[in-house]
């Protein structure tokens, strides 16, 4: 199970101001300091923080570095064409294995969700809160509030699917948001898009966690490969942010391109899961 609403949503906004003062110091910050800047005991900073990123704040700073997603790239690219080879197809579980996905038809998407009831809720995430939506066969949107706020979140998606019905369930979509959130049991998802959009998609989902591919090699797996530009806004409209790991492309400078929901939540995101992988791996 993930932690209560109210610890995740204080975890992360301790984290993001961390996040602020790591990102304005010259040089890397010892913990005396950045416990003395967040207002904690040494002790009680570190527990937090590596309860959320898993290791410790020395740690974390060097996944958080700018020059991460270069390191990633050199170290760390996930090649499509042979993850499909493995057999990570869209009939199977994808994205770590837990994910389920179906995709709306064409025509059904064409009618801008005329007949379909979407419900919703506002969720806390390990990245702060999240507008989360979902219809009868799993989850079609997520939305990060932390740098738009919930009125825009709201604008975003709600936009995507003008003449769908909405309902506020929140308890209807949680066992779904923590089967994401906490990446365990089975994250079902409705793909709500334009056919090369769910083709995007889907490549997205066959990017391991801790891994990071670019927007030309997601072009080329989709037999696409001069349409990296379209790729780029594909990947920018997708709905189910982190679930399907938008974060995971980057651009093949190194840089980290561009996120729907703010930078500071692609890089802590990208953060967050180089820790683990390094973890998993390391125990």
């Amino acid at each position: 199970m993930l932690q209560t609403d109210v610890e995740q949503g204080y975890h992360y906004h301790v984290i993001r101001r961390a996040i602020e003062e790591i990102d304005a110091a010259e040089a890397p910050l010892s913990l005396d300091a950045l416990a003395d800047r967040m207002g904690m005991s040494p002790a009680h900073f570190q527990r937090l923080f590596s309860t959320w990123a898993g290791v410790s704040p020395k740690r974390f700073q060097q996944y958080l570095a700018l020059g991460h997603a270069k390191a990633l790239l050199k170290e760390r690219f996930s090649t499509l064409e042979a993850a499909a080879g493995a057999g990570l197809s869209g009939s199977g579980r994808l994205h770590d294995l837990f994910v389920r996905w179906e995709a709306m038809s064409p025509g059904d998407f064409a009618k801008g969700g005329a007949g379909l009831t979407i419900r919703y809720g506002w969720l806390d995430s390990p990245f702060g809160e999240a507008l989360v939506m979902g219809t009868g066969r799993g989850l079609c949107g997520i939305g990060f509030v932390e740098e738009m706020g919930r009125a825009a979140v709201w604008d975003d998606l709600t936009a995507r699917w003008p003449d769908a019905t909405l309902v506020e369930d929140a308890r209807a979509l949680r066992p779904w948001a923590e089967a994401a959130f906490g990446q365990s049991g089975e994250a079902r998802v409705h793909m709500i898009g334009a056919p090369f959009q769910i083709k995007v998609w889907e490549a997205l989902l066959r990017i391991p966690s801790g891994h990071v591919s670019t927007y030309g090699e997601i072009a080329r797996s989709i037999g696409s490969p001069r349409a990296v530009r379209a790729v780029g806004t594909a990947v920018g409209r997708n709905p189910v942010s982190w679930l399907i790991p938008c974060h995971r492309a980057i651009r093949a400078s190194g840089g980290l391109g561009g996120y729907h929901w703010g930078i500071p939540v692609k890089r802590a995101m990208l953060a967050w899961e180089s820790a683990r992988a390094n973890g998993l791996e390391a125990g």
